[in-house]
């Protein structure tokens, strides 16, 4: 119980900075606010009179009645006739601080996965594009987002898209999105609301893919995933009425879908009129030769082909596109409307800029040589420290997937490596699906490191992944 005060008040210790750049008036409603939240003033505590106070501070009495009023305005004092001005008796005390969580030991290579070379993101470029945004867009480009994003971005990407991926698109079947994930969940529930009810995915797959399919109140439908791809045997035999699947370079395995399995899946789609959303993950790191075209210009009405900027330039830019079919487009852009904007629109425009000027066309082949010479370190690293084990999947994208002995459990592997100092990652934890017989592997990323580091990282740990 607060102590019942007499006459004007007890004194406050306030402390007030002349020489400071702040208002004394906000210096004052800081103050007491602290002293409330800290306790030293208690809950239904009088204050100094407003005249009192502000003769021992020696300030105006108006900027005492202000704070006041303003603190009183924000819940934290009261003012009743006949007894002055109290502290509110429902005011919180201030939590205690939490304990920070102890910090994770530090790696010094870490192999995580999905990371791209983040120091090479063309700082200059990029910066160059927004430039010409800024000098570009007229006024009405300034407000909320037009239905499927910039239209100059839209134009650029269908182009773009035609001419790299073989697309078959207009700039109106491009929806641009605030990366992969939000376009993914504006699909399924597009999809969801015209009657779809389970979704395939793949298994190994993106970890994060089963989750959104059920946050969208579908069934997360797994098929496996062999050297040739998504089995189209298997999802023929499940419910499924559509499918997510990374056709270019399959993630974690690394594998593309086979030219007849690509046949088979159109056909699929065509039988039980459904949808393939193509996740085209990876389509611009291949070393070996020229990537295999989008599925969707193989078949444009029944394929939803999705990418993203999150690999080629930064992840922090979170920008993203579909090229989505006629039928299915009004829904889309419906559910996009309520999922919210979209990525900035400033943005989107310097992104058109980027592309039209060749300059992410020019990023994108210096990339492929760095991250081709990364991964041949890795390649070389393990011929000298694990003699006998080869790389699955294809020379392609930013990430391997090494096989580890028969019989070696993963999970010992990832945790004695972590003791080294290295981070590395298990197969497993991309399954839907557990599946203990399955081979043990790592999946490996490359992309955040350099070639120093990848070898130093391999010989610490070349003699846990020996045959």
């Amino acid at each position: 119980m607060a102590v019942q005060w007499t006459g004007l008040g007890p004194e406050l210790l306030v402390r007030l900075d002349r020489g400071g750049g702040e208002p004394l008036g906000a210096q004052l409603q800081r103050e007491l606010r602290d002293a409330i939240r800290a306790g030293r003033l208690a809950a239904d505590e009088r204050l100094p009179s407003s005249r009192a106070l502000a003769a021992e501070l020696g300030v105006s009495r108006g900027l005492v009645v202000d704070a006041y009023a303003q603190l009183e305005a924000e819940g934290y004092l009261v003012t009743r006739v006949g007894s002055g001005t109290r502290v509110a008796t429902d005011v919180a005390e201030e939590p205690a601080p939490r304990p920070e969580p102890a910090p994770a030991p530090r790696l010094d290579v870490d192999f995580a996965y999905g990371i791209p070379d983040l120091a090479a993101f063309p700082m200059r470029d990029w910066l160059w594009a927004l430039a010409e945004a800024g000098r570009t867009t007229s006024i009405a480009g300034l407000g909320d987002e037009v239905e499927g994003g910039s239209p100059e971005l839209r134009r650029v990407l269908a182009s773009y898209l035609g001419r790299v991926r073989g697309s078959c698109a207009q700039p109106a079947d491009v929806v641009v999105t605030a990366g992969f994930r939000q376009g993914l969940n504006v699909v399924l529930r597009a999809l969801a609301g015209a009657g779809t009810t389970h979704v395939a995915l793949e298994d190994p797959g993106p970890i994060e893919s089963a989750a959104i399919v059920e946050r969208c109140g579908q069934v997360a439908v797994p098929v496996p995933v062999d050297e040739r791809g998504l089995d189209v045997a298997a999802l023929s035999a499940t419910r499924a009425r559509a499918v997510v699947l990374t056709p270019a370079h399959q993630c974690p395995t690394g594998v593309v879908l086979a030219p007849e399995r690509r046949h088979a899946l159109v056909a699929w789609a065509e039988r039980v009129d459904g949808v393939i959303l193509e996740d085209d993950y990876d389509a611009e790191f291949r070393y070996d030769r020229q990537p295999v075209g989008s599925l969707q210009g193989l078949a444009p009405d029944r394929v939803v082909a999705m990418g993203s900027v999150s690999k080629t330039l930064a992840p922090a830019l979170r920008m993203g596109w579909m090229v989505v079919p006629p039928p299915l487009l009004a829904a889309v852009l419906a559910e996009k409307q309520l999922a919210g904007r979209g990525a900035p629109g400033l943005d989107q425009v310097a992104l058109a800029r980027l592309v039209e000027s060749g300059r992410f066309d020019k990023h994108l082949r210096k990339m492929r040589a760095v991250y081709d010479r990364r991964r041949t370190a890795l390649v070389e690293a393990l011929a000298e420290h694990a003699p006998g084990v080869a790389l699955g999947g294809l020379a392609a994208g930013c990430h391997a997937v090494v096989p580890l002995p028969a019989g070696v459990d993963e999970v010992d592997v990832v945790a004695e490596a972590r003791t080294r100092g290295v981070g590395v990652y298990a197969l497993s934890r991309y399954r839907i699906v557990p599946t203990p017989t399955a081979p043990p592997a790592l999946v490996l990323g490359f992309g955040g490191l350099d070639e120093r580091a990848i070898r130093r990282g391999i010989a610490a740990i070349g003699d846990l992944v020996r045959p």
